[in-house]
């Protein structure tokens, strides 16, 4: 008696042609490429609430603030029509040398965060993504920017960037003063995304 075990070409194809199916439906429902732009989104949210919190801290705690000039713009990324732009050696300093001119290590209880975050798929191209911060020195007053990169957080179900109150529904916006604008301070284009 010969009795072969395995299995035949069509029992694999068939295999095959289920795997197919099942990874093209799974790549269409779930579409990694767009959580992993949702997930970027998540992080650019909490890095500039993050930074809110700092400056605010900041504000509140320094006798003497200097949270840099009013008719200036800061970027961390260079190419930018910002007005300033931080080098790459120093622009996650904390120190006031940073993207963001604000001195946190001045502060008598240390600084409230590590290092200046920056984008986390920072570029200057295919939609530019990168953060921009505006101060009125003034009124002790700031604002920061980001261009959301996912569906689901630039206009889709938890569009942040349509409803936070600034004054560009296209970009995610934050901060004490969300009246600041690039004319405000004089800066040329140096939002993302416009």
């Amino acid at each position: 008696m010969n009795t072969k075990k395995g299995f035949t070409l069509l029992e694999l194809l068939i295999v095959i042609g289920i795997l197919a199916i099942l990874s093209t439906t799974i790549v269409l429902v779930i579409n990694p490429a767009e959580l992993l732009r949702k997930a970027r989104d998540s992080q650019r949210i909490s890095d500039l609430n993050t930074v809110k919190t700092a400056i605010a801290y900041y504000l509140t705690e320094e006798g003497d603030p200097s949270i840099g000039a009013s008719d200036t713009s800061y970027s961390h990324v260079s190419g930018v029509d910002c007005a300033t732009t931080a080098n790459s050696s120093s622009s996650q300093s904390i120190d006031g040398t940073g993207w963001i001119p604000v001195p946190f290590g001045d502060l008598a209880g240390g600084s409230p965060i590590a290092n200046l975050p920056v984008d986390p798929n920072a570029s200057t191209s295919a939609g530019d993504y990168y953060y921009v911060y505006l101060p009125n020195a003034t009124n002790l007053t700031f604002k920061l920017v980001a261009n959301m990169e996912s569906t689901y957080y630039g206009g889709g179900d938890g569009d942040v960037e349509g409803t936070d109150g600034g004054t560009e529904d296209d970009l995610y916006e934050v901060g004490t003063d969300m009246a600041i604008t690039l004319d405000t301070v004089g800066a040329g284009t140096c939002y993302p995304g416009l």
